[in-house]
């Protein structure tokens, strides 16, 4: 076989293996996304929680990058530190080395079963996760058969001269290894898929162990170069973890490279196979790193605060604050992140709420154009989650994350509603009443304010109902509508009643009745929140149309 056969072998292997790699992450995304983000939520509470959260959430992704992305939707803003952040990156280190030790088993005869299993589900699953699980399965096997190929491939190799002298001359020094291996791990963007090909090589014997333990230390360097490259030319608070997990890595290396004859020497005796003891090293190496630096996690998260310090806030409200562009693959971070931007907007929209209420009470008419320009604020927020939400990766999205980008959105484009009413509409209202001096009677105002002060409450349960999905709030909601809609009829007919007995002035009446039907009109796009999960459950019927 031709070196330039070879090459073109390597190269298709690789991306395959890189694609399998790629296929579990999608289909563990789709599958238990929003599991995942809960596990990763509850576990950022302490160092050791942490630690354990990311190994398990990086074993299940078999991506330490996937889990990055996941951590960054929780310590945007500051809502968690960067001490339990760092500690899920270190046990995100330690969960790619479970995957490297499942794969550096000969288990190469189970990858047809797998790929012909999660063949079958994919297309005969009853439900999207079994399909899920299927692309996963799928996804295992052809790592497998990556495996098999590039053995395969190797194999012959180890009988070529030249190669082992060019290998035997970079051997002399180490440092070089290192350097080599970083930038085929850096290069993959996987050190799962770096590892592999090293344990590849050291199977094949075109490289030695000692050869084979230093490209080790230089793939796990190599691998966390990617997230701290990513985070460059953005917020200095981006760069705090990946620049902690790098440093903590690079001084691994520094410290374990000059001791590698030692090292060898010793787990040689463990086990000598040449792929499993790339593996264990790989192990070794990241479980010891997690054991000496969890505990001075405090102090170099100081040091991190310190050299990156928190870009200050753009003092524009209308610029969203979470909508982080690189969190778009990770569709349960995107979508985390795109619910926290709408609970600004709701914020901004209980702002011009309760001000609305203040003007039917004040005559202030600077505030009516202060309310208005709120009112921007908020479409411009609404179309930056709108653009948002529409370029998340859909592909990646299960049924269940699909459906919450839809509530997501149908919030949002509520809330942009409510907005225009209260500008377009109440502020109009507002004006007209200071300009013409209008006076409403105190039992009106009362009124106003009753439906004002409901308003307010329920705009808290609908943002409730968004992020916690729960159908007691979303049942109350919905019957709170009734109930408004009574308040505006007794209200409309007390008016009626009035003017029939001629106790009510005909244009303060107009006014009342105006603001009584735009604020009916806010009611239903508020309770429209609760309508899509009670619907699901089947506590909503679709349509109340009767056939």
């Amino acid at each position: 076989m031709s070196a330039t056969s070879v090459l073109i072998h390597l190269l298709g292997e690789i991306a395959l293996l890189l694609w399998g790699i790629n296929m579990v992450n999608s289909g563990v995304q789709r599958a238990f996304g929003s599991d995942l983000r809960w596990i990763l939520g509850v576990g950022l509470r302490t160092r050791l929680r942490a630690f354990l959260a990311g190994v398990g959430v990086t074993t299940v992704l078999q991506s330490s990058t996937a889990t990055a992305l996941m951590v960054a939707s929780f310590t945007a803003g500051g809502a968690v530190g960067v001490v339990p952040a760092l500690a899920v990156m270190l046990g995100a280190n330690v969960g790619t080395t479970l995957i490297v030790q499942v794969l550096s088993f000969d288990i190469t005869l189970i990858f047809p079963a797998l790929i012909f299993g999660g063949f079958m589900a994919y297309r005969r699953g009853a439900s999207s996760r079994v399909r899920d699980l299927g692309r996963v399965t799928i996804g295992l096997g052809l790592m497998l058969l990556s495996l098999h190929l590039l053995s395969e491939t190797i194999h012959p190799i180890e009988s070529s001269r030249v190669l082992k002298d060019l290998l035997a001359t970079i051997a002399l020094d180490p440092l070089i290894l290192v350097l080599l291996a970083a930038a085929l791990a850096w290069a993959a963007h996987s050190s799962v898929a770096a590892l592999l090909f090293i344990m590849s090589l050291a199977t094949a014997g075109v490289i030695d162990p000692h050869s084979a333990l230093a490209m080790v230390l230089g793939a796990n360097l190599g691998s966390s170069l990617n997230p701290l490259l990513e985070g460059t030319g953005g917020d200095p608070v981006k760069l705090r973890v990946p620049f902690g997990n790098l440093a903590m890595r690079f001084i691994g290396c520094v410290v374990a490279l000059p001791m590698l004859d030692f090292v060898l020497k010793y787990m040689t005796m463990f086990d000598a196979n040449p792929a499993r003891l790339a593996a264990n090293f790989h192990t070794v190496f990241n479980v010891v790193l997690a054991a000496v630096f969890i505990l001075p996690l405090p102090w170099i998260g100081k040091l991190l605060l310190k050299f990156f310090p928190e870009r200050a806030r753009s003092s524009d409200p209308g610029m969203p604050q979470y909508l982080d562009a690189d969190a778009l693959d990770t569709p349960s971070v995107a979508l985390s992140n795109a619910a926290r931007e709408v609970l600004r907007m709701a914020d901004t929209v209980e702002g011009m709420l309760r001000g609305s209420q203040n003007l039917f009470h004040e005559d202030d008419i600077g505030h009516v154009d202060k309310i208005s320009q709120t009112d921007d604020v908020v479409d411009r927020l609404y179309s930056a989650i709108r653009r948002y939400l529409s370029s998340i990766n859909h592909d990646a999205l299960s049924e269940t994350e699909a459906k919450r980008l839809s509530d997501i959105l149908a919030f949002a484009i509520n809330l942009e509603h409510v907005g225009d009413i209260i500008d377009k509409n109440l502020m109009e209202l507002a004006a007209k009443r200071i300009k013409n001096h209008l006076r409403l009677p105190k039992d009106s105002l009362a009124d106003i304010d009753n439906m004002h002060a409901k308003l307010l409450e329920h705009l808290q349960l609908a943002a409730s109902v968004l992020m916690f999905q729960d159908i007691t709030s979303a049942r109350r909601l919905v019957s709170e509508k009734e109930r408004f809609r009574d308040l505006e009829r007794a209200i409309t007919q007390r008016n009626l009643d009035q003017l029939r007995s001629g106790k009510a002035i005909g244009d303060t009446s107009a006014l009342q009745l105006d603001i009584v039907r735009d604020l009916k009109r806010i009611e239903a796009h508020i309770a429209a929140t609760g309508h899509s999960l009670l619907e699901q459950s089947g506590d909503l019927k679709p349509s109340r149309l009767t056939s």
